[in-house]
């Protein structure tokens, strides 16, 4: 019973507490498949609860599929479903199921509630503004720890983040133009720059972010006026930007009389992060808040703080031209969540989970040289010298696990670090994921195997 340790009285439900603590022990490897349990009552002393609270932690990790009865015999963990064998995919930053909210459950309440108590025929037809006045005010309200206050009038609520990036390219640039970014940036920046006719260019850097020298250089070089910054757990690298540093980009780009997107689609999943660049120079950023990395992509929502609400017609014909608006039943879903709360106690278990399942990636991970800080739903892992990221993406795939080399968020110069990033939404649960992170932890310390050439 060694996996057994204390239930906090501020940990929610006692027997889903239960769960937990078998989930974890099974996924650090202290309970094994095939291992027996102890009795009931055995556990139910040892925890100083009842032995119904332990009956319904053991009846709840049945239901994780992490438990099987057998009568008299007693309960033993499962062997891992076949499925874990099969295809777990790394490579997808989304953000985990959390383990103690229904999403099922929250949706159903929710679409309920919009289909008795709003106009179905509005839900149902054309919106092509920004969002009401209530959907921006909610919006406000969810965007309240980033910001202290903002004017809803500078609001715009979007069909995703990758919607709002490409509307603001097309509303600050034209075609030929150059847009700079850090040398590691997210892939969706590169395709909607290349895709609108505009040039990406990569601006150097440091661990604590892009330099503002090199920025300012940039501009004259290129004659950019469109910067884009991913400052706080930035997608691949987990690197946040400290606030002196935020301060001196936002100087250098206005020496340069350039103007920053700023997404930040991370920021609620960061300790103490730093104020966002918005909250320095609100008349020089384009802020871009996405639900799909914190609560879920399916939401596909996005908040828009412009630095000007003058700048709103522009920015919504220009989105209007491949994304004509927001989904109206998503928007009201969403409105409706934060509202009543529900959106927020989806965020906490959202974040419970990333963080309990960064716990397990350091202890399968353990080297901090070689993987990145422990926050945020992936990390950027340092490749040993015997394995190229190319080479290793392909063993990976063909092991049933999918990871994404370095190459696609590389602008150059020069070759792209050797390091993979490994993102920690895609497993089902922990179990899933713990057995694709220890299955990845051997292939990386294993050797290559060498390519042999059939003749026939």
């Amino acid at each position: 019973m060694d996996w057994v340790t204390p239930l906090s009285p501020d940990g929610g439900p006692r027997y889903l507490q239960i769960a937990d603590l078998l989930e974890q022990a099974i996924s650090e490897g202290t309970l094994h498949p095939g291992d027996r349990l102890p009795p009931q009552r055995l556990l139910a002393e040892a925890l100083g609860v009842d032995l119904t609270t332990v009956t319904r932690g053991y009846d709840e990790a049945r239901l994780r599929r992490l438990l099987e009865a057998y009568g008299h015999r007693g309960t033993y963990v499962s062997a891992p479903p076949g499925e874990l064998t099969q295809w777990v995919d790394l490579s997808m930053n989304i953000p985990p199921a959390p383990a103690q909210v229904d999403l099922s459950t929250l949706l159903k309440q929710g679409l309920s509630h919009l289909a008795t108590r709003s106009d179905v025929n509005l839900l149902m037809t054309y919106h092509i503004g920004g969002g009401s006045p209530t959907d921006r005010l909610a919006a406000a309200q969810w965007l309240s720890p980033m910001f202290e206050s903002v004017e809803t009038s500078r609001i715009v609520i979007c069909p995703g983040a990758q919607a709002a990036l490409a509307a603001a390219i097309l509303t600050l640039t034209q075609p030929g133009d150059t847009v700079l970014a850090e040398s590691l940036v997210y892939p969706g920046l590169r395709t909607a720059v290349q895709q609108l006719g505009r040039r990406i260019e990569p601006v150097s850097g440091d661990e604590a972010g892009m330099l503002p020298d090199a920025l300012e250089r940039a501009c004259r070089e290129y004659g950019a006026r469109l910067v884009y910054i991913n400052p706080t757990l930035q997608n691949p690298s987990a690197r946040t930007i400290p606030s002196d540093r935020r301060r001196d980009i936002v100087e250098a780009a206005a020496r340069a009389d350039a103007t920053i997107i700023e997404d930040d689609p991370y920021w609620l999943f960061a300790d103490n992060a730093p104020a966002p660049l918005a909250t320095l120079a609100p008349d020089r950023v384009f802020y871009i808040s996405t639900l799909s990395k914190c609560l879920s992509p399916g939401l596909r929502t996005a908040f828009v703080v412009l630095p000007d609400a003058a700048i709103e017609d522009r920015f919504l014909s220009a989105m209007r031209s491949f994304a004509l608006m927001a989904m109206p039943l998503a928007t009201a879903l969403v409105t409706l969540w934060i509202q009543d709360g529900s959106a927020q106690a989806l965020l906490a278990g959202v974040q419970a989970e990333t963080r309990a399942r960064q716990q397990l990636a350091a202890h399968i991970f353990p080297n901090p040289e070689r993987s990145t800080r422990r926050q945020g739903i992936h990390i950027w892992h340092s490749l040993p010298n015997h394995w190229e990221a190319r080479d290793l993406a392909r063993a990976a795939r063909a092991d049933g696990l999918a990871v994404t080399p370095p190459d696609a968020f590389y602008l150059g110069p020069g070759k792209p670090p050797s390091a993979i990033r490994v993102s920690l939404g895609g497993g089902r649960d922990r179990n899933q994921l713990s057995t694709a992170l220890r299955n990845l932890a051997a292939l990386l310390a294993s050797k290559p195997a060498e390519r042999t050439e059939v003749v026939i």
